[in-house]
This record gives C-alpha cells, structure tokens and sequence, in this order.
C-alpha cells in the first residue's frame, strides 16, 4: 500500500510538471517545453498505472486527478499570477474534500489488481 502511494505521489509530481511544461511550449512553439512536456506526462501516466497495482482505480484517479488540479492552481498563481478568488479556493476546497470522501470510502472494494485481473480473465 506505501509503494501505491510512492507511486502516486511521482504520478501526481510529473502530471504537474508536465501541465507546467505545457504552459511553456506555447501552443508547442517552443520545442524544448514540448519535449519535457512529454516526458512529463508519459512519467506521470507511467507510474499512475504502477500506482494500480496497489490502490484501487477509483481511489488512486480521484486523488491523481484532484491533488494535480490542486497543486496546477498554485503553480498558476504563484508564477504566472493567475487570479484566484473565493470561488476558486471553494471550487479547490469541493475537489479536495470529494478526494477525501473516497478515501473514507476505500475500504470497500479493495481487491488488488492482480486478483481483479484474474477474475475478470477467469
């Protein structure tokens, strides 16, 4: 379960790297954004599917998805000084707390990926 979230964690580092990278190509003008852009997201979906080996899908996407918007939106205000208001910190706060419901609710349906592939193949 720690190696999941070690996985998710560099999952969830080179998705915002790469969403950086992504704002600097400029419509992939810019080429040397463009090649780390790449290596950003093939890293990020790399060890996402290495993250679902050992959390479930629900669980490891929602926290992939709602931690990387998170963090996007900082990384936008704080360099590129993009606004950000009440809404925007509720719209956060709504994402994050959804994270953390599914969390909670983990508990159900944890069969490890390699059982639940076996029984799909089965």
């Amino acid at each position: 379960m720690k190696k999941g979230y070690l996985f998710l964690s560099l999952a969830i580092m080179f998705e915002v790297f790469g969403t950086t990278m992504l704002k600097l190509t400029e419509g992939f003008t810019n080429w040397i954004p463009a090649v780390f852009f790449m290596i950003g997201m093939g890293s990020a979906f790399f060890f996402l599917t290495m993250t679902l080996r050992h959390l479930p899908l629900s669980l490891a996407y929602a926290i992939w998805a709602g931690v990387g918007t998170a963090l996007t939106a900082v990384v936008g205000v704080v360099l590129w000084k993009e606004n950000f208001n009440l809404l925007s910190g509720l719209g956060l706060i709504l994402i994050i707390g959804g994270v953390v419901f599914l969390n909670f609710s983990s508990g159900t349906g944890t069969k490890d990926a390699a059982s639940a592939a076996k029984s799909v193949g089965s």
